[in-house]
């Protein structure tokens, strides 16, 4: 039996079951000796993707409390959409700072039970779980850290890892931690067979000797091992990548790595063709012998502040190229309140709020199971479209479209591959098979010949930018219950089928008009007419209730004046274009540097001077400056038909003393053309003609993270730079050799 075909009896079960159960306690997953996580079952590769979820802890926990959410409840609602996704992978770094005293003994307390009723839940939908039990966080974001009086409020991040009364207390709450029983499982976590792996802590900070370092990992690694662990155990290599060789050499089985491709906290949502910073997972430690032929995972991922929803898809896709098998999302927003997206604001992902990056995640998911370790499809842009996946940036769309599978995040007029075999549709828009005029998420899953189940989740309403500075108290999208037409085109069904609602308090009642009818949020039973099929409330659809429905009310005033960015408008009739311009501090400039600390920015305006965007450098010899990206697409929106008429880019920037710079100009399609000049001491305008630019790698901005992986990227293919596509322009300043402060006054296009 091939890996895929074992992933997906995991997942989706197309016949009426309870949910199954693994009852063996062995471990479910080995390592071979090449590295490669295999099923102990029929010794196929393992793969596990799915998100980490918060909620039993710090400001997940606070804020359902605040807002009197039942906490049980809460997380049923969220677990049950996460199985609706189809996911089967959960990690959280456990936050240590709420569940141990100052010398590490385990508090038994409600975060604790929390947790493992989370887990328990978790496992009712057959959802593995892979436990990082030290956070060494304080539990305040985005509020004031408490003090709770644990080990990490007395020796902090830094000091956890080298501090010798802080490895004691470690290794104590390591020790009472994992022999510490589930009271809803009545197993401890290495005897319950849904926990599948462990990572020591989350994101440590290392300094001092190398061999202090590695003494930490084995000392910590050993005291789980004595509480009778014998699953795999993972460490975090990326964090602190100088002390990569230190970290291999360790007793640790596996290696965790993290992705931050679009950076963090932009503080608005980020625009264009982003395809380019997801291409291709970085990993420089491939040169350490002990790195080799171990298993990779991924602890945290996410494409920050992006909202369109082809990204998800490109890292499962990368992840896998670089032999990851567990690869988990941050964070899964709670239902209760990703109404404000108040957790962490530069993440967002909720089923009923984001429906199109849910199903985004559901085909990552798909794609991370299909694929082998380290299979490759190559770079960008031949890797947008791959076995059954189509990512389109422009069309802010992902679709996957296999024998059995099809799923789209904005609607698709592909043909199913083979609609007679289809057995699951998942979407948001319309498609070959279903036209639905809402904006929500439907769910369609086979469960026999002639007869489906239907989920359909309410509309939803962007209120403002999500990924500003929230308040629970300030909605950023809302629901909305409304009635669409649906209409379905599916053999099996024909054009005469029944739909009756399943799950409770529905009244709705559908009339049929040939395969069209009007729909309310809920679930469903279509059938072909003349089958008598007969729903029973304890029958499952793998391992969803038949009956099953979860969404939030609609709660908020749509009458609200939509907040956002209001692109500046352009006068295509000028001789000149503005494209940036000192007063730009809006989202659609990204500025950087390698060092903020030494090379910062600032926007300036004097009644003497020009509005400018100032630049620090001190030379620190790592041989590049500072420098920005102006996203200019919504700006060139009105005059996109004759853009081939501005034959110059004028630029006005001085520097306190002379320096060089490169003029970088990228298209929708990431091909980019640039050339270089001088920043003279005088601020005279400097003009370069667009026919004078040669093809180039440009950066990607804003910086990914962690820091190893590539800053620029060049088409392999040298596609060819198409001015009436242009998206962004980037200034990066290149003179390392002297302290300088350099001021951009204005970017334009001159006919």
């Amino acid at each position: 039996m091939k890996i895929k075909k074992a992933i997906l009896a995991l997942l989706f079960v197309p016949l009426l079951t309870t949910a199954q159960q693994t009852t063996d306690t062995k471990n479910e997953i080995y390592i071979d000796k090449k590295g490669i996580l295999r099923l102990r079952a029929d010794n196929n590769e393992a793969s596990y993707f799915g998100v980490n979820y918060t909620l039993p802890f710090a400001y997940g926990y606070r804020s359902h409390k605040k807002l009197n959410i039942d906490l049980e409840g809460a997380i049923d609602n969220d677990v049950y959409h996460l199985a609706r996704l189809g996911i089967n992978a959960f990690r959280v770094h456990v936050w240590d700072t709420e569940i141990s005293d100052s010398l590490g003994n385990l508090k038994d307390n409600e975060h604790l039970r929390l947790f493992d009723y989370l887990i328990a839940k978790l496992e009712e939908r057959n959802i593995r779980v892979l436990i990082t039990p030290i956070a060494f966080w304080g539990n305040g974001y985005p509020d004031q850290d408490e003090k709770t009086g644990s080990f990490v409020d007395v020796y902090g991040k830094a000091g956890s890892v080298v501090n010798e009364q802080a490895f004691v207390a470690q290794e104590r709450y390591l020790d009472q931690f994992f022999r510490h029983v589930n009271p809803y499982t009545k197993k401890s976590y290495g005897e319950d067979p849904f926990v599948i792996a462990a990572e020591i802590n989350n994101e440590p900070k290392h300094s001092g000797p190398k061999s202090r370092t590695t003494e930490y990992v084995n000392r910590m690694v050993k005291a789980v091992r004595k509480t009778g662990w014998s699953k795999p155990i993972f460490y975090n290599i990326s964090e602190s990548p100088t002390y990569a060789d230190a970290v291999a050499t360790s007793d640790a089985d596996g290696f965790s790595f993290q992705w931050y491709p679009t950076g963090l906290v932009a503080g608005h949502e980020q625009q264009g063709n982003l395809l380019p910073h997801v291409d291709r997972y970085h990993i420089p430690f491939d040169t350490i012998p002990a790195f080799k032929n171990k298993p990779r995972m991924i602890y945290e991922f996410e494409s920050a502040d992006v909202l369109k929803p082809y990204m998800y898809p490109a890292m499962a896709r990368s992840f896998k190229t670089a032999g990851m098998q567990w690869a988990t999302q941050f964070a899964y927003d709670p239902m209760g309140t990703a109404y404000a997206n108040t957790e962490y604001q530069t993440h967002y992902l909720n089923i009923a709020y984001t429906p199109s990056k849910a199903i985004s995640l559901l085909i990552a998911s798909r794609i991370f199971h299909h694929m082998r370790a380290y299979q490759d499809y190559g770079s960008y842009p031949g890797n947008s479209s791959f076995s059954g996946v189509k990512l389109t940036p422009a069309a802010g769309a992902a679709e996957m479209n296999t024998e059995k599978e099809y799923y789209y995040t904005n609607g698709s007029t592909a043909k199913p591959l083979n609609v007679k075999a289809l057995q699951h549709i998942a979407g948001v828009g319309s498609s070959a098979v279903l036209k639905y005029v809402g904006n929500g998420a439907y769910f369609l899953d086979k469960i026999k010949e002639g007869v489906w189940r239907l989920e359909v989740m309410p509309d939803v309403k962007i209120l403002a930018d999500p990924f500003g500075k929230n308040e629970l108290s300030k909605p950023v999208t809302t629901t909305v219950w409304n009635h669409q037409e649906m209409q379905v085109a599916l053999p099996d069904l024909g054009d005469f089928f029944t739909v009756n609602a399943l799950n409770k308090g529905n009244k709705h009642e559908v009339k049929v008009n040939r395969n069209k009818f009007t729909i309310a949020p809920g679930t469903y039973l279509l059938q072909r007419k003349g089958l008598m099929f007969k729903a029973e409330a304890s029958m499952k659809v793998g391992v969803l209730g038949l009956e099953e429905f979860v969404a939030p009310e609609q709660e908020y005033n749509l009458n609200k004046v939509a907040a956002g960015e209001i692109p500046r408008v352009s006068k295509a009739a000028n001789a000149e274009l503005l494209l940036f311009s000192g007063t730009d501090k809006d989202g659609n400039v990204v500025v950087y540097s390698p060092n903020w600390d030494t090379d910062p920015y600032a926007f300036g305006e004097t009644a003497q001077e020009e509005a400018s965007l100032n630049l620090k450098h001190k030379p620190s010899g790592k041989g590049q400056t500072g420098g920005l990206q102006v996203f200019v697409k919504a700006l060139l929106r009105d005059t996109a038909s004759n853009l081939q008429e501005y034959k110059t880019l004028t630029l006005q920037i001085e520097g306190q003393k002379q320096t060089s710079a490169k003029v970088i100009l990228v298209d929708q399609h990431a091909s980019a053309v640039s050339a270089t000049f001088k920043v003279e001491a005088d601020g005279s305008s400097i003009d370069v003609p667009i026919n004078s630019l040669k093809p180039d790698a440009f950066m990607l901005l804003p910086r990914p993270y962690p820091g190893f992986q590539e800053l620029y990227f060049s088409r392999p293919d040298k596609g060819k730079f198409n001015m009436q596509n242009l998206e962004k322009i980037q200034v990066l300043l290149q003179g390392d050799d002297q302290e300088n402060e350099v001021r951009i006054m204005n970017i334009k296009l001159v006919r």
